[in-house]
């Protein structure tokens, strides 16, 4: 399995106990479904099979296939996990994966490009797209709501938006 054909759903956030159990950061609505979407994929093709030990703050205790010491575990530290996307749960026409959303052009309700998705960001109430662009001096936080989004075209690759007043440049130079 490639990395291009999955979705990240987790990350392992450093070593927990002495016996090779890992922090592990779940990335999924649901984040005890992680354990099920295994074996789970890093970057560099290995895989893992995940056992979850215990809730503990911000993720799971979780013991990885092959991960049999502390040092090992704390090795793996940052490393992302990856489930194929036929494994994940097919989602409603209004949500999407954030990984659908990377990388998609941004344009006005005009048709004008206002830049790239750098990233989706949560700060808790809503989620936020992370535009970049050329023209941008710094990348610009759009809340990522239907009244700022109304458009999401993932067969086209872009989103339509229809940014607060101020939010980008009225120029197209920053």
């Amino acid at each position: 399995m490639s990395v291009a054909d999955s979705v990240c759903v987790g990350a392992v956030a450093g070593a927990y106990g002495v016996h090779g159990d890992v922090r592990l950061k779940s990335f999924c609505a649901e984040p005890s479904d992680i354990a099920s979407y295994g074996p789970l994929t890093s970057e560099d093709g290995r895989q893992f099979a995940v056992t979850l030990s215990a809730p503990i703050k911000g993720g799971y205790a979780a013991r990885l296939s092959g991960v049999a010491n502390r040092e090992a575990a704390a090795a793996l530290s940052g490393l992302r996990l990856y489930a194929p996307r036929d494994r994940l749960p097919s989602l409603p026409d209004d949500e999407y994966y954030h990984a659908d959303l990377i990388g998609l052009e941004v344009v006005d309700t005009g048709g004008t490009p206002l830049g790239r998705i750098r990233a989706v960001l949560n700060n808790g109430a809503d989620d936020l797209l992370e535009i970049e662009g050329p023209d941008l001096r710094e990348t610009v936080l759009l809340p990522f709501t239907r009244a700022a989004v109304p458009t999401v075209d993932l067969a086209a690759g872009r989103i339509v938006a229809d940014p607060p007043e101020g939010l980008f440049p009225d120029d197209g130079a920053a």
